[in-house]
């Protein structure tokens, strides 16, 4: 009889225990917390879900996946999403990472790179009802928003800068991977040097290949510094620190990328191609928010803002007012598509035509 009375017990208390379970309240995975509104009606609003696969640069580079993530935390703060975010170690990551966003139940996952491009081409199709963005890739797919920039355009006027205020007539440029998308940056920022200068010299560029490796970068600004220039251009994601450095520590300029970079070494950062991705992803988020998301190609130009300059926080005594109109003046006609930029290397030749007629 013990033995047969102990499991009813048992029983007894389990049920009891499922019970009290059973009438506690609990808050569903994202939706919002509390009791509800002043009113007292229950708030059931459902909380946006957003998840962030950075590039293998990470947070932190203070460039390319640092703007994104700004552009995460301001939609953070003002639509009050939640956010889950990864850091890719290595190529191979990818398509784990992605995957894993889209199982957590992420409304939007953002793949930030276009190296992701490859992986987010086979995750997308497997998750239909979850919508995906990719920073500079090229995937399409009807849950697939692509978020395009005219690098070429912001380069040309960084590039412009240099070519006024380089002082051997020799300038460099750093790449990270030798992609068409780094080409962009380079070729248009070539075509501003010999614009602002026709005999301004850009000395063959230097290529990392690697986005993260810091001292690469550098020895490959050194060598361009050694060789007579006296600017030198990035496009290397974190890397591009490396420029900086050897900028700061040879007393001559560099020139950022992505993020605003001048601060990082005071007067030794001429300016910063500015490429607002935190603004092509906040509003991505936005949309989302609104119901109003749509696939496809989203391109972000100088004539609204998606690409530019910095500020001259730190430089803009040294640059002058008068280089500044200048500037004014060359961004313009690129708005007004007097100037078009090029962007790979035949069309960059062919501007160089139009330059000497």
């Amino acid at each position: 009889m013990r033995r047969l009375g102990w499991p009813l017990t048992a029983l007894v208390l389990s049920s009891l225990l499922l019970g009290l379970v059973g009438c506690s309240s609990s808050t569903p995975a994202g939706s919002t917390s509390g009791s509800g509104t002043a009113s007292g009606t229950p708030d059931t609003a459902k909380k946006l879900k957003v998840g962030v696969v950075f590039d293998r640069g990470g947070l932190g580079d203070k460039s390319f996946n640092d703007s994104a993530w700004r552009g995460i935390q301001r939609a953070e703060k003002e639509l009050g999403i939640e956010v889950a975010k990864v850091e890719s170690k290595e190529e191979k990551d990818y398509e784990t990472n992605l995957m894993a966003m889209a199982d957590q139940g992420m409304d939007l996952v953002i793949a930030v790179g276009l190296n992701q491009g490859k992986a987010l081409q086979k995750v997308a199709p497997d998750y239909p009802d979850t919508k995906f963005a990719i920073v500079d890739g090229q995937v399409e797919a009807p849950n697939v928003r692509m978020l395009k920039f005219k690098e070429e355009e912001g380069s040309f006027l960084v590039g412009y800068l240099a070519g006024l205020m380089t002082k051997t007539g020799k300038v460099g440029f750093v790449g990270g991977m030798e992609l068409d998308l780094i080409k962009k940056f380079q070729y248009g920022f070539a075509a501003g040097v010999k614009t602002a200068r026709a005999d301004g010299e850009l000395l063959p560029a230097k290529y990392t290949g690697n986005w993260d490796n810091i001292d690469s970068a550098k020895v490959a600004a050194n060598l361009l510094f050694d060789s007579g220039a006296d600017i030198v251009y990035h496009a290397a994601g974190r890397a591009g620190l490396g420029v900086i450095r050897a900028a700061e520590e040879k007393k001559l300029w560099a020139i950022g990328v992505d993020s605003d970079q001048d601060a990082e070494a005071p007067g030794f950062v001429l300016t910063s191609m500015v490429k607002k991705v935190d603004e092509a992803v906040f509003a991505t988020i936005t949309e989302l928010s609104k119901g109003e998301f749509t696939a496809g190609e989203k391109m972000y130009t100088l004539a609204d803002n998606g690409v530019g300059t910095s500020e001259f926080t730190q430089t803009k005594d040294k640059i002058g007012e008068a280089n500044i109109a200048k500037l004014e003046e060359i961004k313009a006609k690129i708005v007004s598509g007097e100037i078009k930029v090029p962007a790979t290397e035949a069309e960059y030749t062919a501007f160089l035509e139009t330059l000497r007629k």
